[in-house]
């Protein structure tokens, strides 16, 4: 089975490897073109890129898939089947027609729910308790083609996106080589999605990292997990803004307004939320200063508590 694989980001490329490892011959890999990244600004290759050169396999990288030229160089790779892993680009009906046996896709959540981007991201900062990979058929419309399999988890109560993707990415990874195998063997599955339980996401942006202290502590945490490793949550704190990596929950009931600092020393700094509880934050990164530990930072930078009920003046 002759494949073409199209993906950019690190979770693409854990399938790249995983399809090749299988013996898979992969006829072409197409990828985003190379982006300006780092302090210099230097022309970088995505992962994908960066794997399929090194195996040896050409690798196209148009910058626009509706002229021709995207479909010419398809056509002439002559793959039996197409796979579509976080390419980053809505594939035209031309070229999702080209391979005999379809395009397939591997997505970061449990379809229909979370289609659209960064699934996993928005299942961390929704408070989900489960989420998983599915492998589908691309169709017309977005995230919205027949599923094939599905694979579930658990997610962790302090796991970020980040940690999360990293399982995901290889989960997603061998659920496509089962795919393949199935579809080769002519015993692929194929199950409509139900429309009316889709629900859809979008993509993250610095607007989003503030926390709102009027919330409950487990959305406050969420928001800080989901968050990472980007745009990271942030909070003022002394006229500053901190970016925030981890928090923990307390027993400490208060009647103090949301945000109010009630507590700060080795453990960390603990604040009041909008549901009567409170919040502690461990890990933050002061301005122009590494990640640390909030016990860490604090023995350096003292906060100015108030006297009698220990609140931040």
């Amino acid at each position: 089975m002759r494949v073409v694989f199209m993906g950019t980001p690190d979770f693409a490329a854990a399938s790249l490897r995983a399809i090749l490892d299988a013996g898979y011959p992969v006829a072409g890999v197409f990828t985003q073109p190379d982006r300006p990244s780092g302090r210099g600004m230097a022309l970088s290759a995505s992962p994908v890129k960066a794997l399929a050169t090194d195996r040896g396999i050409p690798v196209y990288q148009p910058t626009k898939l509706r002229d021709g030229s995207a479909l010419a160089a398809l056509e002439a790779l002559r793959p039996d089947i197409v796979v579509v892993v976080a390419y980053g680009r809505i594939l035209p009906d031309a070229l999702l027609a080209v391979p005999p046996l379809g395009c397939v896709n591997v997505h970061g959540s449990l379809l229909p729910a979370y289609r659209g981007s960064a699934p996993i991201q928005w299942a961390v900062l929704n408070g989900e308790r489960r989420t998983g990979v599915s492998t589908m058929y691309l169709s017309h419309e977005m995230d919205a083609g027949d599923l094939i399999f599905q694979d579930e988890t658990p997610i962790g109560e302090f796991e970020t996106s980040g940690d999360l993707f990293d399982r995901l990415k290889e989960m997603g990874a061998a659920l496509l080589v089962k795919t393949l195998r199935a579809i080769e063997a002519g015993r692929a599955p194929r199950q409509p999605q139900d429309h009316s339980r889709a629900s859809y996401t979008r993509p993250l942006d610095k607007s989003m990292c503030p926390i709102d202290w009027t919330r409950s502590p487990r959305e406050i945490v969420k928001h800080i997990c989901g968050l990472q490793p980007w745009p990271v949550a942030t909070m003022e704190l002394e006229g500053k803004s901190f970016r925030v990596f981890a928090a923990e929950y307390t027993d400490t009931h208060t009647d103090r307004e949301p945000g109010t600092v009630l507590s700060a020393g080795n453990a960390g700094i603990e604040i009041a939320c909008g549901t009567g509880e409170t919040l502690r934050i461990t890990a933050l990164q002061a301005p122009g200063k590494k990640r640390m530990s909030a016990g860490d930072y604090l023995r350096g930078h003292p906060l100015a508590l108030c006297a009698g009920d220990g609140a931040a003046c």
